[in-house]
């Protein structure tokens, strides 16, 4: 659980950091220059190895029993979280209508979840990850002035979005098969 830990911490402040302390974010970008952002890179990328490594040899200690239904919806949301995150560079007519399609995405990811994992490694992993999406949200929209909508996107885009959506959607669940997880229910 140590790993898990250290792994949300890094992934929390590496994002938190340009929010809470832009005066030392922008000197550590004046000093380094675009090699800052490889920097945050590399701590991030570290920082998801500690989740998986620490998620994955965690101790399981059941605290509730996910509903039977629980996996159902879950798949239901994952294709939601994947739209959700290709919205934002997606185009789609959809893309000018919801501010923070990615940490939206994050936190439909982490409540689809919370439906079929019910174990504590579980709920501290996608807990803090849904909380630190709520949070960055809420200091964005407190820091940063709304843009203009999006107002470009076509049918075609749409089509793009939902057929990414749907390959990606295949892809995860082909992972989760292989890492023995079977994600469909029955």
């Amino acid at each position: 659980m140590i790993l898990l830990l250290l792994g949300l911490f890094l992934w929390v402040d590496a994002h938190l950091f340009k929010r809470l302390l832009p005066g030392p974010r922008a000197m550590l970008t004046q000093v380094l220059g675009d090699a800052s952002k490889a920097v945050f890179a590399v701590i991030l990328l570290g920082s998801v190895v500690l989740m998986v490594l620490g998620y994955s040899n965690a101790e399981i200690v059941p605290v509730y029993d996910p509903p039977s239904w629980g996996a159902h919806l879950n798949n239901l949301l994952m294709i939601f979280a994947i739209a959700l995150f290709g919205l934002g560079s997606s185009k789609s007519r959809l893309r000018g209508k919801l501010r923070h399609p990615q940490l939206t995405g994050f936190i439909t990811w982490g409540v689809a979840h919370l439906l079929v994992n019910g174990d504590l490694a579980s709920i501290v992993l996608w807990g803090v990850l849904i909380v630190w999406a709520v949070v960055e949200m809420v200091l964005i929209n407190a820091q940063t002035p709304r843009p203009a909508p999006f107002t470009g996107g076509s049918v075609k885009g749409d089509v793009r979005l939902l057929a990414i959506t749907l390959v990606l959607y295949g892809i995860i669940a082909a992972i989760h098969t292989w890492l023995g997880y079977y994600p469909f229910p029955g």
